[in-house]
């Protein structure tokens, strides 16, 4: 049913530019026979609209990678340097958060650590809806920040790190295998909101795969079997996603290519003093308006993104 719902949407999305251009070019030209000038303006603007959408239906169709219509699970980590960190980290899942809200997209957050005095050290939640991992995949990598820091008395300018890592929400005909003797199992105590329940018992979890290194947290639901069977769907998530990198990882190798998977890769640099500048350093997109993109705005960044990465699959 879910493919069948693609589809269909698919094919009503080109149905609907197809009627927008016929409808639009119609009047363009019967405005024309009749002197309306502005009724031809009009009809202009609208023709751009379905410009546009057909150009957006055009990306769409480029995510075609074997998890990109999944749901997506992102998290965001704060690097080192204290509470201007820590605060980064907070702007950045706040611009995801937006991000995902414009779009429609259904978020929950899955688990979040708050910092000593502000921001947060760590968050992680699901974001939920049609082809949400195929959009926010190429997030994954550190992200840095350059401002004069509301934290320094002195009012010098400071850089902060945060990484952030995407990973899809898989499906369950696909199997992922995870051995007992493989996991380590630790509860704690829930920080944050929740309720008196939440706050007073052991009920947040948090699961380290052995083999791999790979730990993930979750503090969202009420009891400890809840949090312990997120954190288990989570964690297969990040083994997932680590598999399809090996195999992108693989056939660039193949194809002398060098890829820049990987959490140390810095992809885009946000600067708010002395002037505004976000630029993306793999396309080469940026722009000055720095709290549109803080505000959720990323539609530019991600469009380009999933360009480059479709140019170099089929090259």
């Amino acid at each position: 049913m879910r493919e069948r719902t693609q589809v269909a949407n698919a094919v009503e999305g080109v149905r609907a530019i197809e009627a927008g251009m016929r409808d639009n070019l119609e009047l363009i030209e019967l405005a024309e026979a009749e002197g309306d000038a502005q009724m031809v303006a009009e009809s202009e603007a609208a023709l751009n609209q379905v410009m546009e959408t057909a150009r957006r239906k055009r990306l769409e169709s480029l995510l075609s990678g074997e998890a990109d219509n999944n749901d997506a699970y992102l998290q965001v980590n704060a690097g080192a340097g204290g509470t201007e960190a820590q605060d980064w980290g907070e702007i950045l899942a706040r611009m995801y958060m937006r991000w995902a809200e414009q779009h429609g997209y259904k978020v929950s957050v899955i688990e979040r650590s708050d910092g000593e005095e502000a921001g947060l050290k760590s968050c992680t939640f699901k974001i939920e809806g049609l082809q949400a991992y195929g959009w926010l995949k190429t997030e994954t990598g550190v992200h840095r920040l350059v401002r004069i820091s509301p934290y320094d008395s002195s009012a010098r300018r400071h850089t902060s790190f945060a990484s952030v890592a995407v990973s899809p929400v898989i499906d369950d005909n696909i199997n992922i295998e995870i051995e007992d003797k493989d996991l380590r199992i630790d509860t704690y105590r829930s920080s944050g909101s929740g309720g008196q329940h939440v706050n007073t018992t052991d009920s947040a979890v948090r699961v380290t795969h052995i083999p791999t290194g790979i730990a993930v947290a979750c503090q969202a639901g009420r009891s400890q079997h809840q949090n312990k069977a997120e954190a288990l769907r989570l964690l297969k998530a990040k083994l997932y996603e680590a598999e399809l990198n090996r195999r992108e990882e693989q056939a660039a190798k193949e194809h002398g290519e060098k890829t820049d998977i990987g959490w140390g890769h810095q992809i885009r640099s946000y600067v708010l003093q002395p002037y505004q500048m976000i630029k993306d350093l793999r396309t080469g997109v940026e722009t000055s308006n720095a709290q549109g993109v803080l505000d959720g705005d990323l539609d530019e960044f991600l469009e380009a993104s999933l360009a480059l990465g479709a140019g170099r699959s089929r090259s």
